[in-house]
C-alpha cells in the first residue's frame, strides 16, 4: 500500500484472480464479522416476548421465512448488487455517499472550497467513470438546481448523513455488548438460572474491558486470526445447521416460502409485527460490506458474500429452525437460543468458538467508528481529536484514544444496565435499521445524480427498499421503552455536539472572512512590512483561502518582529476519499517577490494520512521552492493585487538530502553543480534527534540571478528554523443575538473547544515551534 496517498489498489482490472480470492478471504474477518454472529441472538430476541413457539410451527416457519427473504433483498440484493457501485474512489459508507453528492451537485458544507478543488482527479470522475462535468437534464438537472439554490435543504442532506454517521457510532456501543453478551451466554445451559446471570455479566464486562484496552496497539499484530477465526465460526454453524436438517427436519426447506411469512403475520397480527424488531438483528452488520470498501475490492466482497457467508447463515438458521420444530416443551424461554441447537458434546468448543468470532465482529465495529469519526472530523463536523495510526503499512487502522474510552464506558454502561438479549437486541436493532434507511435515501439522489439514471429507477429504489426497512423501523421504535431509546438518545447527543461544531466553525469562518485584510494594506507597509524580519520561515495557519487573516496584522501590531519568509498556510478537506501526492499542494506569491510571501493550500481527502511534522515542513518547504523555479521557467510576472496558485506535488525534484545534526552526509550535501535536486526518502528512526534537511541550489546559467537568490534565502530560512503561527478563537456571540445562538456559541462551542484538541491537532506542529495568537470572535 501506498502510504503517501492512502490507497489500496482498488482496480478489479488489474487484480489477479489470486489477489481477489486473498482478499474475499481476509474480507471475512474484517467485514463479515459482525454479520457473522447475528445466528447467537436472532431466534432468542424473537421469541423473547411478542410471540411464542407453538406445535403447529407457524411461528418458527415464518420466522425462518422472513429470516430467509431478509437476508437476501437486503444484504445480497441492496448492497452486493446495487450499493456496493456507488463507491467514492474505491470507498464506501455513509460519508461516501454524501462525498458524491457535494461533487455532483455543489451541496458541500465545507466553506473554503474553490474552483481549484474541482480540478482534481478523484473529484471529476469516480471509479465508474462518471463524471461530475457530464451534462444533465430532465429531473436530474431541476433536483440539482433545486439542491444548490436552497440553503435549507443541503442542511436536511447534511444533517441526514449525521443522523447515520450517529446510528454507526451508537451501533459501535451496542454491538460489542450484545455480540459478547449473546457469546457467553452459552454458559446458561450447564447451570441454573439463579447462577448463570452471576456469570454472565462479569465475563461479558472482562472481555469487553480487555477488547478495548488492547486496542491502541492496533488489530495488525493479530489480524491475521480474523479471517481464520470468521472462516472456523461459519464452518461450525454451517455444519451444525446441516446436521440439524437432516437429523431432526428434512422438510424445512418448505419453509422459505413467502407464504409462511403470509401465516405468521394472519396469526399472530400485531404481536408478529412488533416481533420484526428481533428478525432485524439478522441483517445486523451488513452495512460494513460497504463501509469497509475501502480496503478491499468490490468482487472480493461479493465473492465472500456470496459463496461462503450467504449460504453458511441461511444454513444456521435452518437448522436452529429444523430443531425447534422438533422441541415445543421448552422449559424457559432463555433456553430457545443458538446453543440448544448444538449437540451437547460440542457446545463448549463452539462456545470458545462463538467468544473468539464475537471479539472478532466487536473489533470490526469499533475500527468503523474510528474510521467514520476521521472522516467526519476531516470534513469539519465533529471535534478535533488525536488520531493514532496503529499500523505504518496498512491503511484504516487507526486509534483515537478520546473515541475509544467512551465507547468502552457507554458499552459496559448498557451491558450491566440491560442484562439480557432481549433489551440490547432492541437497541442495535434500532440503530441497524435506521443507518440503512439513511443509506437508502442518500442512494436514490445518487442514482439520479450521479448515475444519470432514470428518476424510475431511483423512485423503484426507495419504495421497494424503503418499505422494507421502514416496516422493520416502526417495529423497533415501538420498543422504545424496552431498549430502543438508548440509540435515540446516544444519536441525539452526538447530533448536537457535531452541529453544534460544524456552526460554531462556519460562524468562525465567516467572522474571519468578514475582517481578514487586504494584501494592498500588506503591501502599504514596505519590503519589510514595517518590523523587523527575522531568520526562518513563519507559518501563518488560517482557514482562509484568499487575502490576511485578522490574526497576523493582530500579531504585526503587538511584536516589532516577524521571520523572512512568510508562508500563509491552509490546510483544508476537500470532498474526496483521497488527494494524489502532485496535486497536494496550491503555492502562489504574495505580493512582489522581495517581500517573500508565499500563499500555499494544502489538501487532503476526509480519508488521506496527514503526515508528521518534519515530512511536512520538508515537502511544504519543496513545494514552495518548487513554485519559485517554474514561475522562474515558465517567465510570469505576477501582478501584485493577483494571486495565481500553481499545483505542486508533495514529492518533487528539488531536494538534494536529508541529515541528521553532526551526521555524515555533509560532504554529499555540499557539493553543488548538479542539474537536478532529488527528493529521498526519509528513513525514520527511533532517535529523537530531529532532521535537519538542506536545500542545495544547483549552479546552472539557466536560472537568473534573482531566482537563485530567491531560492538561497529560502534554503538559509528553513535551516534558521520553522515557527507555527495559529490562531485561537475564543467565540462570542454578539449582542443582540438570539436565544439559541448564545447557548450554542456560548456554551456549547465553547464547551467543545475547550474541551477538545487545539489546531495545532491538524497540522502534527511540534510544540516548541509552536506560538498561538488568541483573539475574541464576535459572531
Amino acid at each position: 500500500m501506498d502510504i503517501e496517498s492512502g490507497t489500496y489498489q482498488n482496480i478489479v482490472k488489474k487484480e489477479s484472480w489470486r489477489t481477489v480470492l486473498t482478499l474475499a478471504y481476509q474480507s471475512l474477518g474484517v467485514v463479515y464479522g459482525d454479520l457473522s454472529i447475528s445466528p447467537l441472538y436472532v431466534y432468542k430476541s424473537t421469541f423473547a416476548e411478542d410471540i411464542h413457539h407453538s406445535e403447529s410451527n407457524e411461528e418458527i416457519f415464518g420466522v425462518l421465512s422472513f429470516i430467509f427473504w431478509t437476508i437476501t433483498l437486503v444484504p445480497l440484493f441492496k448492497y452486493v448488487f446495487i450499493v456496493l457501485r456507488a463507491d467514492d474512489n474505491g470507498e464506501g459508507g455513509t460519508f461516501a455517499l454524501y462525498s458524491l453528492l457535494c461533487r455532483h451537485a455543489r451541496v458541500n458544507s465545507l466553506p473554503s472550497c474553490q474552483l481549484a478543488d474541482e480540478q482534481l482527479i478523484e473529484y471529476k470522475a469516480d471509479s465508474n467513470g462518471s463524471s461530475s462535468a457530464i451534462p444533465q437534464s430532465g429531473f436530474a438537472a431541476s433536483l440539482k438546481s433545486t439542491l444548490e439554490k436552497h440553503r435549507v435543504l443541503q442542511k436536511i442532506l447534511l444533517v441526514l448523513a449525521l443522523i447515520g454517521t450517529c446510528m454507526v457510532i451508537g451501533d459501535g456501543v451496542l454491538t460489542p455488548a450484545i455480540s459478547v453478551f449473546s457469546a457467553v451466554s452459552g454458559v446458561e445451559l450447564s447451570m441454573s438460572k439463579e447462577h448463570h446471570k452471576y456469570i454472565e455479566v462479569p465475563a461479558a464486562c472482562i472481555i469487553l474491558i480487555g477488547l478495548f484496552a488492547l486496542q491502541h496497539y492496533g488489530t495488525h499484530r493479530v489480524g491475521f486470526l480474523f479471517a481464520p477465526v470468521i472462516l472456523l465460526w461459519l464452518m461450525c454453524i454451517s455444519t451444525i445447521g446441516v446436521y440439524n436438517i437432516f437429523h431432526w427436519n428434512p422438510h424445512v426447506y418448505q419453509a422459505l416460502s413467502p407464504y409462511y411469512m403470509y401465516k405468521f403475520l394472519k396469526k399472530t397480527q400485531s404481536r408478529g409485527w412488533m416481533s420484526l424488531g428481533g428478525i432485524l438483528l439478522c441483517i445486523t452488520g451488513s452495512e460494513a460490506m460497504f463501509a469497509d470498501l475501502g480496503h478491499f475490492s468490490q468482487l472480493s466482497i461479493k465473492i465472500a458474500f456470496t459463496s461462503l457467508v450467504y449460504p453458511s447463515l441461511i444454513l444456521a438458521y435452518m437448522g436452529q429452525a429444523a430443531y425447534l420444530s422438533q422441541h415445543h416443551v421448552i422449559e424457559s424461554d432463555y433456553r430457545i437460543g443458538f446453543y440448544v441447537s448444538v449437540p451437547e458434546n460440542l457446545r463448549w468448543p463452539v462456545l470458545v468458538v462463538a467468544i473468539l468470532a464475537a471479539v472478532v465482529g466487536s473489533q470490526a465495529i469499533i475500527t468503523g467508528t474510528f474510521s467514520i469519526i476521521k472522516q467526519c472530523s476531516a470534513l469539519g463536523c465533529f471535534p478535533k481529536v488525536k488520531i493514532v495510526h496503529t499500523s505504518s503499512k496498512i491503511h484504516g487502522q487507526i486509534y483515537i484514544p478520546e473515541i475509544n474510552w467512551l465507547l468502552m464506558i457507554l458499552c459496559l454502561a448498557v451491558t450491566i444496565g440491560f442484562r439480557d438479549t432481549k433489551r440490547l437486541g432492541n437497541a442495535s436493532g434500532l440503530a441497524v435499521i435506521t443507518v440503512m434507511l439513511v443509506t437508502t435515501c442518500l442512494m436514490s439522489l445518487v442514482i439520479v445524480l450521479c448515475w444519470h439514471k432514470s428518476v424510475v429507477f431511483a423512485i423503484a429504489f426507495v419504495v421497494f427498499f424503503g418499505t422494507i426497512e421502514a416496516l422493520y423501523f416502526s417495529a423497533s421504535l415501538i420498543k422504545f421503552l424496552e431498549g430502543a431509546w438508548v440509540p435515540i438518545a446516544l444519536a441525539l447527543c452526538f447530533l448536537a455536539a457535531m452541529c453544534t461544531w460544524h456552526y460554531g466553525n462556519l460562524k468562525r469562518y465567516e467572522f474571519d472572512v468578514q475582517n481578514k485584510v487586504s494584501v494592498n494594506w500588506l503591501l502599504s507597509l514596505g519590503q519589510t512590512l514595517g518590523i523587523k524580519r527575522v531568520r526562518g520561515i513563519g507559518l501563518i495557519h488560517t482557514e482562509l483561502v484568499s487575502g490576511v487573516p485578522a490574526i497576523f496584522s493582530h500579531f504585526v501590531t503587538n511584536l516589532p518582529a516577524f521571520h523572512q519568509v512568510l508562508v500563509f498556510l491552509c490546510v483544508k478537506s476537500v470532498p474526496v476519499p483521497h488527494v494524489r501526492a502532485e496535486e497536494r499542494f496550491l503555492v502562489g506569491r504574495m505580493g512582489p517577490k522581495q517581500f517573500r510571501m508565499y500563499r500555499c493550500i494544502v489538501r487532503y481527502g476526509y480519508r488521506d494520512v496527514h503526515k508528521d511534522d518534519v515530512e511536512f515542513e520538508g515537502d511544504l518547504v519543496c513545494s514552495i521552492a518548487e513554485f519559485v523555479r517554474s514561475e522562474a521557467a515558465m517567465a510570469t510576472e505576477t501582478n501584485e493585487e493577483d494571486e495565481r496558485m500553481s499545483v505542486v506535488g508533495t514529492c518533487s525534484t528539488y531536494m538534494q538530502g536529508v541529515e541528521d545534526q553532526g551526521g555524515s552526509e555533509q560532504d554529499d550535501l555540499d557539493k553543488p553543480g548538479t542539474s537536478e535536486i532529488r527528493s529521498p526518502k526519509v528513513k525514520k528512526k527511533k532517535s529523537k534527534i530531529k532532521k535537519k534537511v538542506r536545500f542545495v541550489v544547483p549552479e546552472t546559467p539557466k536560472i537568473e540571478k534573482e531566482t537563485r537568490e530567491e531560492l538561497m534565502e529560502l534554503t538559509e530560512a528553513r535551516e534558521g528554523g520553522v515557527a507555527y503561527i495559529m490562531g485561537n478563537a475564543y467565540m462570542r456571540a454578539k449582542q443582540g443575538s438570539g436565544l439559541v445562538k448564545r447557548i450554542a456559541i456560548n456554551v456549547g462551542y465553547e464547551f467543545i473547544r475547550r474541551n477538545t484538541r487545539g489546531p495545532r491537532t491538524a497540522l502534527t506542529s511540534p510544540h516548541a515551534s509552536t506560538l498561538e495568537v488568541g483573539m475574541i470572535y464576535h459572531v
